[in-house]
């Protein structure tokens, strides 16, 4: 059914339904296609054989990184997409994001080894419509893709729980931005010249980051940032 870049070779033997499988809509058959972004390509191997076995799906795209993400839905039309929040380039969440302004007839569903409350309010904030961590058997993804297909929103239960016990992101853009550019153990004046503000402008916003996090120092508030989901 696929062929070594995940695209269908699937010849089309009626003109009509032909054109109306190539634009990324359900045929006669109820066949959906889905496009697959993982890291990792062990794991994005297994979950498109797991999911090429079920009957109503075809995989038209399998991406290891995210930049590829919206130019390849734009090429191959899939009817959902399975993205991976930490991705090289372009994030699972940005690219959700970018999804839903490019094709806003492809569902969106982030599959994450991080349960974090916080990527769950930035998921749905990007207008994903379902939210899965990566550990639940494919029997439960398969049901997950027909149910936001069919316009229902998929949310791991125990993730909903706590992302509304822990309440929103505290942090502004400005200060994601700076301590984004602070993980690597950046200078001041190497995150000044990344996000383009003064060091003085930089020193406040990761003053304020501190306190924000209840921590001590950049580096502790960047690891309490990220376990929360909040870059």
């Amino acid at each position: 059914m696929n062929d070594a870049d995940g695209v269908s070779d699937t010849q089309d033997t009626q003109g009509a339904q032909g054109t109306q499988g190539a634009q990324g809509v359900n045929d006669a058959k109820g066949v959906i296609r889905l496009l697959l972004a993982e890291d990792q390509g062990m794991m994005r191997g297994a979950l498109a054989l797991l999911l090429g076995l079920e009957e109503d799906f075809e995989i038209v795209a399998q991406l290891g990184n995210g930049d590829e993400i919206v130019p390849r839905a734009l090429e191959t039309r899939p009817d959902v997409a399975l993205l991976d929040i930490e991705l090289p380039g372009r994030s699972g969440l940005d690219a959700a994001a970018a999804l839903r302004e490019a094709l806003p007839e492809c569902q969106v569903l982030i599959l994450t080894t991080f349960g974090r409350p916080g990527y769950l309010r930035r998921a749905m904030e990007a207008g994903a419509a379902g939210f899965l961590v990566k550990d639940g058997p494919v029997e439960e993804l398969a049901v997950a893709i027909r149910r936001v297909l069919a316009g229902e929103r998929v949310i791991d239960p125990g993730l909903a729980a706590a992302a509304l016990s822990a309440g929103p992101n505290p942090l502004t853009q400005r200060e994601r931005d700076v301590l984004s550019a602070a993980v690597d153990g950046a200078t001041v004046a190497d995150i000044a010249a990344k996000v383009h503000l003064s060091p003085a402008t930089v020193r406040n916003y990761l003053s304020s980051a501190i306190g924000k996090t209840q921590t001590r120092n950049r580096m502790e508030a960047v690891r309490a940032a990220r376990q929360n989901g909040w870059l």
